[in-house]
């Protein structure tokens, strides 16, 4: 948690301009997002948990969801109450959320698990499975393979920090193991030329069964 604390205080501002626009050109997730708004519907409380910059957060309540923010980076919690001054942002971890049981209709963990080390994300999907109200819903996104990445010194900055990818069927079996019931899952083929998005893209709808 501190070395991801550490990379994202340090690059704020460069990751918040490189991603202003993170969904401009990504009908399949707006498509995604939307159809879990549709689901989860205006009435409960929605947490975008490792919101960053805020951009999807943003866009979450664009689609009419009461949501709010949290992040485990100061300077990202900063740029995303600049940007988005209408809406609640947090500072906190996702492994040890504020929130009380059953609490909220929706998690969002759009590739904020990527830092979460394989043997704590049971801890991490118990975590999400405990804030969910009965019939709550969580969508997952994250890039698939079985190696990280490690970025070093991006924007020039002395920072370095692996990005893990995974295997849709691991996931789903770690949520349904946190006693979720995965209701989809899609996955997008890579994109010549586009960064971060050179291997495939998955995206998990779970929910939490009463």
């Amino acid at each position: 948690m501190t070395d991801t604390r550490t990379f994202y205080d340090t690059v704020a501002e460069d990751y918040a301009e490189h991603f202003r626009n993170p969904l401009a050109d990504r009908p399949l997730e707006r498509a995604l997002l939307a159809a879990y708004a549709e689901q989860v519907g205006p009435d409960g409380t929605v947490a975008d948990l490792g919101c960053g910059p805020g951009a999807v957060t943003a866009h979450l309540a664009g689609l009419g969801l009461s949501v709010y923010g949290l992040d485990l980076s100061e300077s990202m919690i900063a740029v995303a109450r600049r940007e988005h001054p209408g809406l609640r942002f947090e500072r906190g971890s996702m492994l040890e959320l504020s929130v009380a049981d059953g609490s909220l209709a929706g998690v969002v963990s759009w590739y904020s698990s990527i830092h979460t080390p394989v043997d704590r994300l049971p801890d991490l999907f118990t975590e999400f499975h405990r804030v969910l109200a009965p019939g709550g819903r969580l969508l997952l996104a994250f890039q698939v393979g079985d190696e990280p990445l490690r970025l070093d010194r991006p924007w020039g900055r002395d920072v370095t920090l692996d990005f893990h990818r995974r295997r849709p069927e691991q996931m789903a079996e770690l949520l349904s193991g946190a006693g979720f019931v995965v209701r989809s899952s899609t996955v997008r083929g890579p994109e010549e030329g586009r960064g971060e998005s050179l291997v495939p893209q998955a995206f998990l709808l779970a929910q939490k069964e009463g």
